[in-house]
């Protein structure tokens, strides 16, 4: 019998959440994982801090801060100043930036409609709620320890 760790690691594989490059396919702009994790939470998160994002996501601020002025170069998020504390930047979408995330919006779409076309309606519903139980699981193990957003991380 699988393990739930082994049906875990087979997912993230067959899904491409390893590929490093997947973005650049899907939208054919020099796209990481990563930055694509950045837009997507600058998106649902409205005009979040700099600081939010990066706990969100789990990424230690130095290299959250290369990615966003890599992807300030590229022209699809703004910084600037919170109102309230100075200290404090704040994000934004570009114009060029909902282009793209849309583009990746449109990709993934499109492969996770081409999944669940090989099952059934109780099983996309079966599916859903499972992915949101867990979701609500990692989030309730994460919560007593401030600062890790994960729990298969080894630090």
């Amino acid at each position: 019998m699988e393990s739930v760790r082994e049906k875990l690691q087979v997912f993230v594989r067959r899904f491409g959440l390893l590929n490093a490059s997947c973005c650049e396919v899907c939208c054919g702009e020099e796209v990481s994982l990563v930055q694509s994790h950045i837009l997507f939470e600058v998106r649902r998160m409205g005009e979040p801090s700099m600081q939010q994002i990066a706990e969100e996501l789990g990424i230690d601020v130095t290299t959250f801060s290369r990615q966003i002025k890599a992807m300030e170069g590229k022209g699809f998020v703004t910084r600037r100043p919170s109102a309230k504390d100075r200290r404090v930047s704040l994000l934004g979408l570009t114009d060029e930036g909902r282009r793209v995330l849309g583009q990746i919006d449109r990709y993934m779409a499109e492969k996770i409609g081409q999944l669940f076309t090989v099952m059934t309606p109780f099983e996309r519903e079966v599916a859903t709620r499972s992915l949101g139980l867990l979701n609500e699981a990692l989030a309730r193990v994460a919560e007593p320890s401030p600062g890790r957003k994960n729990i298969a991380c080894c630090n």
